[in-house]
């Protein structure tokens, strides 16, 4: 069945100030908006562009830029009040958290709810559902088929998810417990986009072995491995969250700072070897991007030993798996100096990702779930 889909999204504050700061703002939304996606953040337009494929309506909205929400409200026809309630691009939540001002009256809220009832969407669907508030949702419940959010990082305790009819999660033991306390849920895996490969472009394979990712309290262990990484092998680093690490940290001789999009992809495309390590909320499940955007970039995977990562790719033909520091510091020394073992396994990891772990794929996922939850 053809659905029509709003997908709402939020974006780094960071990234979101850089690109707002070159881009023309005498742009149209629609110039804007696709002048933000082709800057391949996230999921970028990865689930519209593929549900169109598929038959269906949809449209990506980012939620908190504010910049870019503000040109579609003035071009559709609201003009006159709107832009007097909110004056700062990247405080949003600032706003929602303040309890005196109700939540019709927050200016992020009354675009969403004007692109609501101007798309009219079967499915709204909420790609951080940390971002919406509870109350919001409750006052458009009744006009949406089907809610569903999304999620694959570490819930607030007090987080309020009853308003979702589904939750869609890539870590495998929240579906359980999600389910536990009455909230549908389902199993749904991260992908790789292949359009990001015409977009990014061939490059020579320069650095030896590189980890893209951020370093936060939420990734205790990843950050020790990482330490020892930076002591034994040659290896760069790349990332937000190095302001977190002491003055005297390895790490910080070899990092090279954010990379977002398509410089994040561009150094994949440039690694031999890229080096993955999950959240400490993962346990011990694999389930992050970088699973499938180093494999789709034909880079070679080390990624951490996980109880499912072998229904994802074949360990050792597609990725390489390490279960402790050691371990990977001995794949890295080993697979730097073999080039043609490296390269078979990160041919035969992009081949999979290509075949099995697209956006596409993903999409059609989506459409065999949502008949046994949309009203």
């Amino acid at each position: 069945m053809a659905y029509r889909f709003l997908i709402v999204d939020t974006y780094y504050p960071k990234f979101l100030e850089k690109f707002h700061n070159f881009h023309n703002q005498d742009s149209s939304y629609d110039e804007h908006w696709q002048a933000l996606m082709d800057e391949l953040f996230g999921t970028s337009d990865f689930y519209s562009k593929n549900l169109k494929k598929l038959g269906c309506e949809a449209r990506e909205i980012v939620f908190n830029s504010i910049i870019l929400q503000q040109k579609w409200i003035q071009e559709h026809g609201f003009k006159k009040g709107y832009s007097l309630f909110y004056r700062n691009p990247l405080g949003f939540k600032i706003i929602n958290r303040l309890p005196i001002i109700p939540w019709e009256y927050k200016l992020p809220y009354k675009i969403l709810k004007a692109q609501i009832d101007f798309y009219k969407p079967d499915i709204l669907y909420v790609q951080d559902i940390t971002a919406i508030d509870d109350t919001f949702l409750h006052e458009i419940k009744n006009s949406i088929k089907l809610i569903i959010g999304q999620t694959a990082c570490p819930l607030p305790t007090n987080i309020n998810l009853k308003f979702y009819d589904l939750i869609l999660t890539s870590f495998p033991h929240f579906v359980s417990r999600f389910r536990k306390d009455g909230i549908n849920s389902e199993y749904f895996r991260i992908a790789f986009e292949p359009t990001v490969l015409e977009k990014v472009g061939t490059h020579n394979r320069s650095y030896n072995c590189t980890f893209i990712g951020g370093i936060t309290k939420a990734h205790r262990y990843g950050t020790e491995l990482l330490e020892e990484l930076a002591k034994k092998v040659d290896i760069d680093f790349f990332g937000y969250g190095i302001e977190t690490l002491s003055k005297n940290s390895v790490i910080r001789k070899k990092h090279h700072g954010e990379v977002w999009g398509k410089d994040m992809y561009k150094i994949m495309t440039q690694s031999k070897i890229t080096i993955n390590r999950h959240i400490d909320t993962a346990e011990n499940f694999a389930n992050n991007m970088r699973l499938y955007e180093a494999t789709g970039c034909g880079a070679m995977l080390i990624t951490d030993m996980k109880d499912n990562l072998n229904k994802l790719f074949d360990i050792g033909e597609e990725v390489v798996a390490y279960n402790n520091v050691n371990e990977l510091v001995e794949l890295i020394k080993y697979y730097t100096s073999q080039d043609s073992k490296r390269e078979k396994i990160a041919i035969a990891g992009q081949k999979k990702t290509i075949a099995k772990h697209t956006y596409y794929n993903r999409m059609e996922e989506i459409l065999d779930i949502i008949p046994k939850y949309i009203k």
